[in-house]
């Protein structure tokens, strides 16, 4: 019995990781609600709220496939801590100048810029990494749990805990991201190091050339592009909706993302049961319908507490579709193409966002602040069609090596 619990139980690597993922993802999460309040001091218009969303995300349309590159010809733990040091200084030189009053609007799109940059070579390395610490068979669970955690720090006690600090000054979630992501980084380089060969300057091709050929995980990257470019369409503007419109303060802001996190924790800790009941197809079916409604739910919500559940449904299927789409990934790219092909994958799942918020901020001054969810539900339905025949005849065979 001891053999087999020493066998299921998952890495001390892993739960390294896991601990500064959700350090890290704490301090995240508080700027996160940082961000956009402050921005609202500095303007009302949406066109310049959604700018600052757009810098954060620039950088995985500019960034990705070097990244991907990156991760699959260096050490994947050293890449991470790396880009995390440099989050902390720029964080840390934030608090500084916000609590200077020298934070302008425009500092602080350069500052949402570099924090993104960071993120993009963390998340890749971070995600090409776990298949090295964790053995095949439990990759679903080791999945769910960083989710779990990711968005019970990240988005259930980060965004409130961002919100009450800010109400003190303006500069503390700042200064506490750059703690978080000097100690997360401290955590990350105690992982083992693997060097890796060189992936030549072929590299990128070769990722985008797997990916290209594999006809579920292309899909699926196009799909995800359309579904981030609506989600930043309609989350751009989220905090003018809520404190507009539905008249919610700092506080109340605050306690709607942890309404959203509060539906994305329940998802990680239930979701890979709910994969293997269902199958994969039905979860990614059933994630992408539910999303639909969910934005369609928030547009139309008439009062703060309605909002705050559909944003908490949305929170549920978005992590059933995390899950499976990032297991695939780790089950079916040949592990010296990780890297490569995720970079590939969240560029093309991620590239959209910079332009969504910007089509969010201009379709909420056009249309109203509740427009940008009404379209993102439209679209959102709309690919799903589109996809949807391809997704029921490969996503239910899809097999470790094979390409479609």
């Amino acid at each position: 019995m001891t053999s087999i619990d020493a066998k299921t139980r998952l890495p001390q690597a892993y739960r390294r990781l896991t601990v500064a993922t959700g350090i890290d993802s704490l301090g995240t999460g508080a700027s996160a609600a940082a961000v956009p309040l402050l921005a609202v001091t500095v303007t009302a218009d949406p066109r310049l709220v959604s700018l600052v969303a757009t810098a954060a995300y620039l950088p995985w349309l500019l960034l990705a496939l070097p990244a991907g590159a990156l991760a699959d010809r260096h050490d994947r733990a050293t890449l991470m801590w790396r880009a995390q040091a440099g989050q902390a200084v720029l964080a840390g030189a934030a608090a500084v100048l916000i609590a200077c009053g020298a934070l302008s609007l425009p500092v602080l799109v350069v500052a949402a810029f570099g924090l993104g940059a960071g993120d993009v070579v963390c998340g890749t390395a971070a995600q090409a990494i776990l298949p090295e610490l964790v053995p095949a068979p439990l990759l679903p669970r080791a999945n769910g749990r960083q989710q779990a955690v990711t968005t019970v720090t990240g988005q259930f006690a980060g965004p409130p805990a961002g919100s009450l600090l800010f109400g003190v000054t303006a500069a503390l979630p700042f200064g506490l991201d750059a703690v978080s992501f000097a100690v997360a980084a401290a955590l990350v380089a105690r992982l083992p190091k693997k060097p890796r060969p060189a992936a030549g300057r072929a590299g990128i091709r070769d990722g985008l050339a797997w990916l290209w050929r594999h006809r579920l995980l292309r899909t699926l990257a196009l799909l995800l592009g359309v579904n981030t470019f609506c989600g930043q369409l309609a989350n751009a503007t989220l905090v003018l909706l809520a404190t507009q419109v539905l008249h919610v303060g700092a506080r109340g802001y605050g306690l709607l993302l942890a309404g959203a996190a509060l539906g994305s924790v329940l998802g990680g800790l239930v979701n890979t049961r709910v994969v293997a009941r269902i199958g994969q197809r039905r979860a990614l079916l059933t994630a992408l319908a539910a999303n639909a409604v969910a934005f369609t739910g928030i547009g139309l919500s008439p009062d703060a507490v309605l909002l705050g559940i559909f944003l908490a449904a949305n929170g549920f299927v978005t992590t059933l579709w995390n899950i499976v789409t990032v297991g695939l990934r780790q089950q079916l790219v040949p592990p010296s193409l990780l890297g490569r092909v995720a970079g590939v994958y969240r560029m093309v799942g991620w590239g959209l966002i910079p332009l969504g918020t910007l089509t969010g901020g201009l379709v909420a001054h056009a249309l109203g602040l509740r427009a940008p969810y009404l379209v993102a539900g439209a679209v959102r339905g709309a690919a799903l069609l589109v996809a949807l025949p391809v997704l029921v005849r490969t996503a239910a065979s899809a097999a470790p090596g094979t390409a479609r």
